[in-house]
């Protein structure tokens, strides 16, 4: 292969890579519904971008720590208080529930409907436990369902993927060394203890190299960043030379303790690595897809979809059901749970390296496994987007239409505002610092947030469950402006803050940008004003007339969504919609 060949090769990877997840987003579905047929066409039509051309024997351990990375990523927004009680004991139950019943029911189907030996068959089995972040966080963030059921499904997806890869690893090795599972007299089990340990000990690492990293060196954002991204690549690896695939251990409890740990200095925000982690979803996809044949494909086909048909139907849903009997989950919980259970990045790393390996070693029916797992990816990455959201509304676990505001502030005139809106039919959840403040927020009878809330909504990854539009009103301007930057991306919409002072000289309020409410007139000084000279909230219809000297600060929507007036965008009130008003000084000064 030429040079101009690798560098036609890498270039065209990268540009379908990118572009595939520039469509997704323009269409709104997963990407990974256009990846793989994206990368599949590309590899079909030339050979340039086959990632066996381009980097031969090194494409695996690559593959290896980029998936590190991706399950690093996943791990920091996983906040370890979420999960609690009957959540971890849910999680842990389909963790079991769904390696054991998906390993033993693929292990002994495989063989008959596609007509493998019974060691490819568990080696296949091993393969389709896992299921993944990089799916199904953005099915259910075009779902949305109830916090309840999401928080579930995104753990699930989390801890299986190094599990799975850990097993799987077992697998091959039994089946290379033996040509047998041999699963017998616990030594498997040892092994899976073993690999364990080596991951767990590579995580303290990890997470004690980015403590004195970012806790002692105080790295700014951009070497924070680089301390990341080269302590998860040198761990990962460090742990893979020990044991193999135990790197995705080391990743994802490195990302954990960085997120669940006090004290990390972590970058609040986080730019270039969530850029690093897209590029590398998409990398992956189109170049694992590329290995894939079409006539590879079409001996398997029809015996592939009666497998997905089963996965789907029968062992899915039996897993959930059993793992979530008792659970206090009411029966359309436990039933959307068992509709999801898509494949990702993780199978397709898998089946491309196993499958490769046990091809070489001259292992009958392992050529089979690769074409099987990613028509497995496609078929449920599909049947889930396309379904997932009338089932879910079928079955009653979508959240309530409307906006839940976070209203951050506890000044007289801010509980009275969160009073106002809430009795236009908005949830309504405040959160204030000072002990005075958040008795006043009690005494309305408006529900008070916990009191690490926006310590938690700083967190890189973490977002605030069930929260869609944030409004920052404290007494404090740069605290509402810093606010307002650092908690954008960390709620499903968007952040508010009101005004400063024209003539204010605040360290960072005045030069900060972010969406301003109710426009350059009634900034936080002026409001709080009128309302100490008796101004109060009103909400009426939007068709009733508008009292003079009354100005429009929300308008509800119909359908209990919440628009404020801006500085940059003026609101009108359509027929049905109610509107919040600020009305006039009473006694003014």
């Amino acid at each position: 292969m030429t040079d101009d060949d690798i560098l036609l090769g890498l270039a065209l990877t990268v540009v379908l890579a990118t572009g595939s997840q520039v469509l997704a987003s323009k269409l709104r579905v997963p990407a990974l519904i256009i990846l793989l047929p994206v990368g599949f066409a590309a590899g079909a039509l030339t050979d340039v971008i086959h990632p066996d051309t381009l980097m031969g024997e090194n494409f695996s351990p690559l593959v290896s720590l980029a998936v590190a990375v991706i399950l690093y990523d996943a791990g920091l927004g996983l906040n370890l208080r979420n999960l609690t009680g009957r959540t971890r004991w849910i999680v842990g139950r389909l963790l079991v529930f769904g390696v054991l019943v998906t390993f033993v029911g693929v292990g002994l189907l495989a063989p008959v409907m596609l007509d493998m030996p019974l060691r490819v068959g568990a080696m296949l089995g091993m393969i389709l436990v896992v299921s993944g972040p990089t799916v199904v966080g953005p099915l259910l963030d075009f779902v949305k369902p109830s916090d309840k059921v999401r928080r579930i499904l995104i753990w699930e997806g989390t801890l299986t993927d190094p599990i799975g890869g850990i097993l799987g690893a077992l697998v091959f090795h039994a089946i290379a060394s033996t040509h047998q599972v041999d699963i017998g007299r616990g030594y498997q089990l040892g092994q899976f203890g073993i690999s364990l340990v080596v991951g767990l000990i590579g995580g303290v690492v990890g997470a004690a190299v980015l403590w004195w990293a970012l806790r002692t060196l105080r790295l700014g954002e951009t070497l924070g960043t680089l301390a990341q991204l080269a302590t998860v690549i040198g761990v990962s690896a460090g742990c893979d030379i020990v044991r193999d695939d135990t790197g995705l251990i080391a990743a994802i409890v490195t990302g954990l303790a960085v997120t669940n740990i006090r004290g990390f200095d972590m970058p609040a925000r986080r730019p270039f690595f969530e850029t690093l982690v897209q590029l590398i979803i998409g990398l992956l996809f189109v170049s694992i897809s590329s290995t894939v044949t079409p006539s590879s494909l079409v001996p398997v086909l029809l015996p592939a979809l009666a497998l997905i048909a089963i996965l789907v139907l029968v062992v899915r849903p039996m897993v959930a059901l059993a793992a979530t009997a008792r659970s206090g989950l009411t029966w359309g919980e436990r039933a959307f749970i068992g509709w999801m259970a898509p494949r990702g990045i993780v199978a397709a790393a898998t089946a491309s390296a196993f499958s490769a390996s046990l091809v070489a070693r001259g292992v009958d029916g392992a050529a089979k496994i690769l074409p099987v797992t990613f028509l497995v990816i496609v078929a449920t990455v599909l049947l889930y987007a396309l379904t997932a959201a009338p089932v879910a509304r079928r079955l009653g676990v979508v959240k309530p239409s409307g906006t839940r505001i976070l209203l951050v502030g506890g000044e007289p005139w801010v509980v009275d505002m969160g009073r106002a809106l809430r009795s236009a039919g908005l949830d309504v959840l405040m959160w204030a610092g000072l002990d005075d403040e958040r008795n006043r927020i009690k005494d309305a009878g408006i529900q008070l947030a916990r009191g690490d809330l926006l310590a938690t909504a700083t967190n890189p990854g973490a977002r605030l469950e069930g929260v869609t539009a944030v409004f920052l009103a404290t007494d404090d301007d740069d605290f509402n402006a810093l606010a307002s930057v650092v908690m954008q991306g960390n709620v499903e919409g968007p952040v508010y803050r009101v005004g400063p002072p024209h003539e204010g000289h605040g360290v960072v309020a005045p030069y900060t940008g972010g969406a301003i409410l109710f426009g350059g007139s009634l900034v936080r000084h002026v409001l709080a004003e009128r309302y100490e000279a008796g101004a109060r909230f009103v909400v009426q219809p939007a068709s009733a007339p508008r009292p003079p000297g009354h100005d429009t600060l929300f308008v509800v929507r119909a359908d209990r969504r919440l628009e404020p007036v801006t500085e940059n965008q003026p609101v009108t009130p359509q027929e049905g919609d109610s509107v919040v008003l600020l009305g006039t000084a009473s006694h003014p000064r």
